[in-house]
């Protein structure tokens, strides 16, 4: 009687303590909480243990966790996965391992206790946030001992496991086993094949998934922009409206790099104008992409007026602006506007410094270039990386400095790429330096042996300076490696489609139209040089 007398007055006391911690705010009140409950002699508690590992795990203290969990000496199962819980939500994946072996530890004891369809999601996760496949096929064997294999949670969580390792093989085995499948089932395959960049096999998996969410359509177009099909982004995009999926914030980012590669300005417009009608507009990411998508689509001046209204500001939206102006040739606005990133305190990134030292290369500022490459290091302790390199050699190569800058790239502490030779031959051409060309195009048959481009712009600078022979082996050499000069192409928005031409392509269905269109142009432009032409010698005779 007494027992149960004290089992009862323990509940009492439990259920006071309940929804204190349930309102604790913080961890120095819980430590004053913890006070009262071992004054009260209930820090055996393993409920109440379980309950201020929970309010420790809400605050990212998993040491005063841990602390708790010691000192209870026969925990059960809720409280083990409480302290698994607290370690894989603070990423403390070895110790959330550690815990779960002393768990099983339990299971052969007197009073076992064994891991239930609670405990197994977190230490696969926390398997998967270590990388680690081997144990995470151990985990996978224990799903199985203990009878958890049938849980859609437990399974979900092993699927993932296997993606993020890279496993996908075997993360079909356990989806093709799998008695019930939801959403997360489906994605979690998807997104997998998306990050390893298999597209075929993610968009195969896509259309036979029934219920669709707004995740599965954003995995595919991201997916497609990641690995440059922007073409295809852009159709899932319309295919995800069409069906009623309203696009958030983070499908608008996917599929905003694929408006501004294929130059869809006018999608991009009706994304920005979506934007500030659902109030994403405070979404500082949504932003940047909208601002990087107006400078590539040419609409620079659009993206200023949007980065200007905007509230806040990070690294990526000025040197976002900063690289949009410098590729428009608006040199001195990028300065300008670094001048105010530095006012506003905001630390410029190897980004940043890209914008700029190509804003000093379209405008020749020579002397502000070679500064602020020698700024990135003293005053940033941002080490120059190789498009730092390139930008600087391409300002050296404009401004006619070609020795300089062939030391330059001698003097780099990584191996110089084919676009920085590539820049240096065009400054050759623009400054007729054959030596140097010569120099340049050897590196370029080492890189890119098959480019015809680099040949052609040798070929070029033959003809420029009146070598014909030079001219002639070019010829030869390309016509012996049977190389083909890469036909032009250009791409044009027409009623928010965007439609590809290549030189030569007459596949598209309304070609004969176009070729129709265009003779036409050139019969009337004739017609027009031809009454030039006899107004001009009419006012001479």
């Amino acid at each position: 009687m007494a027992r149960k007398l004290r089992a009862l007055k323990i509940r009492e006391m439990e259920d006071i303590f309940v929804p204190i911690l349930k309102n604790c705010p913080n961890i120095v009140e819980l430590k004053k909480i913890h006070a009262h409950i071992v004054k009260f002699s209930l820090s055996q508690s393993s409920f109440l243990v379980t309950k201020m590992v929970d309010v420790c795990n809400h605050h990212a203290e998993t040491e005063y966790a841990n602390l708790l969990f010691k000192r209870v000496a026969d925990p059960n199962a809720f409280l083990y996965n409480a302290m698994i819980r607290a370690y894989k939500h603070n990423k403390v994946y070895v110790l959330a391992i550690t815990v779960y072996k002393q768990m099983l530890g339990h299971s052969h004891g007197e009073n076992p206790i064994f891991p239930d369809k609670f405990t197994f999601p977190f230490v696969v996760k926390s398997c998967a946030g270590l990388m680690c496949y081997d144990l995470g096929k151990q985990v996978h064997g224990h799903v199985f001992k203990f009878g958890q294999k049938s849980n859609t949670v437990v399974e979900n969580s092993l699927v993932e496991m296997y993606v993020k390792c890279d496993s996908l093989d075997d993360a079909h085995k356990v989806f093709e086993e799998m008695t019930e499948r939801d959403a997360v089932s489906w994605n979690t395959l998807i997104s997998g094949h998306v990050r390893l960049g298999q597209m075929r096999r993610a968009r195969a998996i896509f259309e036979e998934m029934q219920d669709k969410t707004i995740f599965s359509w954003t995995a595919i177009v991201s997916g497609y922009a990641r690995i440059g099909c922007y073409a295809d982004a852009l159709e899932f995009f319309r295919r995800m409206q069409m069906v009623g999926i309203e696009p958030d914030e983070i499908s608008l980012v996917s599929v905003l790099p694929a408006c501004a590669q294929l130059g869809a300005l006018e999608l991009g417009k009706w994304i920005h104008f979506y934007a500030d009608k659902a109030g994403f507009l405070r979404n500082i990411c949504v932003c940047n992409a909208l601002i990087e998508m107006y400078a590539k689509c040419g609409s620079i001046d659009e993206g200023r007026r949007l980065f200007d209204q905007m509230n806040e500001r990070d690294v990526i939206s000025w040197s976002t602006m900063i690289v949009g102006l410098a590729n428009h040739g608006r040199a001195h606005e990028a300065i300008e506007l670094f001048q105010e990133m530095q006012k506003a305190k905001i630390e410029p990134n190897i980004i940043t410094f890209v914008g700029l030292l190509s804003a000093c290369a379209h405008a020749g500022l020579l002397n502000e270039g070679l500064r602020y490459f020698e700024s990135m290091k003293r005053d940033y302790n941002i080490e120059p990386g190789v498009e730092h390199y390139g930008c600087l050699v391409n300002l050296l190569g404009l401004s006619g400095r070609l020795d300089q800058a062939l030391e330059l790239i001698k003097k780099m502490p990584m191996k110089p790429d084919s676009a920085i030779w590539g820049s240096l031959l065009s400054s050759c051409r623009s400054h007729s330096n054959l030596e140097i060309a010569v120099i340049a195009m050897e590196h370029l048959l080492e890189l890119e042996p098959a480019d015809t481009g680099n040949y052609v712009l040798l070929s070029n600078l033959y003809a420029d300076l009146g070598k014909w022979d030079g001219v002639s082996r070019m010829r030869k050499l390309m016509r012996s490696k049977s190389m083909k000069k890469t036909p032009g192409c250009s791409s044009i928005e027409v009623d928010n489609m965007v439609q590809e031409f290549a030189s030569g392509d007459d596949s598209k269905p309304f070609s004969k139209a176009i070729y129709r269109v265009l003779k036409l142009l050139v019969m009337h432009q004739r017609r027009m040089d031809d009454d030039i032409i006899e107004i001009m010698v009419h006012d001479i005779s």
